[in-house]
């Protein structure tokens, strides 16, 4: 009799927003859909099982990385728009000559040796890697990697992260100068009375949902700007460094590594100040995430009969999940740093791997 595959709808749920989460945050989303289940027990090991022949589980979670990448591509789409079109003109131009040109090309040769590793190794690793103990040892690796990269940060990476914030603080209007006619009228109105004698208080820029809307067009205008110079930094990089980046995703097949833990610790190696280390990480995974999922459509078809809604649900919190995240970190990493994932990555995985052997 052929296994009828089995997962439920809080499984799926929960597994589809841990996935979108931890997919982008840098604390390794397999490991912690390995660990999940193991940490859970009775149902939930045997459903939510990897290394299962007839589970739809892996197919599931790489599944999973479909709605991630929709996320990417729906906050990174003015990016990819101007990345896309760069990648053609070059061809139909016959050159590499502006920053999106050659930003195209570097993510191209940056996605080849992670394409080529993860086609002839993922069953592999999963086979030999993806059990819970491991899972949650690499985790606690993971987070010395991240407490490495910012405890070792290099000069020139440390340079380059005051460059930004001098470039950020140079192309932010203050606030009289987005709203000069409401700051004038605000001093105004301070000084004036009514006819009672009383103090009118003056009236908030930006209050009312006019300016609010007006408001929110402004900050979007300031990170549209912000990303290109962002990526006008980013192609100054070199092929080499940028394949060098690419090729450290290839840790990540292994179960509680992340992604754009380690792509961010290479960036900032090769002198990327965080922010654009963390920008160029999210850039290199939406190709990746996206062929991935893809790849494994078919056998989400093949192994899921019966439990199409299931998937739909957990597929949706995870494309929700995803754009919350990436929208959360690309402000986070303009300021602040690795070190609470790194914490977190050692105490989870630690304490992962002393309730799996005491259990």
């Amino acid at each position: 009799m052929s296994h009828v595959p089995t997962m439920t709808y809080p499984e799926a749920m929960v597994v589809g927003l841990i996935q979108g989460i931890t997919e982008l945050f840098p604390v390794s989303s397999l490991g912690h859909n390995v660990l999940l289940p193991a940490l859970v027990g009775g149902s939930w090991a045997r459903d939510l099982n990897v290394s299962a022949p007839e589970s739809p589980y892996l197919a599931f979670i790489v599944g999973l990385h479909v709605a991630t990448a929709i996320a990417l591509l729906i906050y990174f789409w003015r990016d990819w728009v101007r990345i896309i079109r760069g990648f053609f003109s070059s061809i139909l131009g016959g050159g590499i000559n502006t920053p999106d040109q050659k930003l195209a090309w570097m993510i191209i040769v940056a996605t080849i040796p992670v394409g080529i590793a993860g086609l002839l190794f993922e069953h592999t690793f999963r086979v030999l890697f993806g059990k819970p103990v491991l899972a949650a040892v690499f985790l606690v690796v993971n987070g010395v990697i991240l407490f490495s990269g910012e405890k070792f940060r290099t000069k020139k990476s440390l340079q380059a992260d005051r460059d930004v914030a001098e470039e950020r603080r140079l192309a932010a209007p203050t606030a009289l100068q987005r709203e000069p006619a409401a700051g004038v009228a605000a001093v105004g109105l301070a000084t004036a009375g009514d006819a009672s004698g009383m103090v009118v208080p003056p009236r908030r820029p930006g209050h009312g949902s006019h300016a609010a809307v007006k408001d929110s067009r402004t900050e979007r205008a300031a990170e549209i700007a912000a990303a290109a110079r962002a990526d006008q930094r980013l192609s100054k990089l070199d092929y080499l460094q940028s394949i060098i980046i690419g090729a450290s995703q290839i840790l990540a097949l292994l179960a509680g590594i992340s992604r754009d833990g380690v792509t961010m610790v290479t960036g900032m190696v090769r002198g990327l100040s965080r922010e654009d280390a963390a920008r160029f990480a999210f850039l290199l995974a939406t190709p990746v995430i996206l062929a991935a999922g893809v790849l494994k459509a078919p056998d989400l078809i093949q192994k899921g009969h019966g439990i199409y809604g299931p998937i739909l649900a957990g597929s949706i919190l995870s494309g929700v999940g995803a754009y919350v995240s990436v929208r959360f970190l690309v402000r986070y990493f303009q300021t602040r740093t690795l070190t609470p994932f790194a914490i977190y990555c050692v105490l989870f995985g630690l304490v992962s791997i002393i309730y799996l052997q005491v259990r």
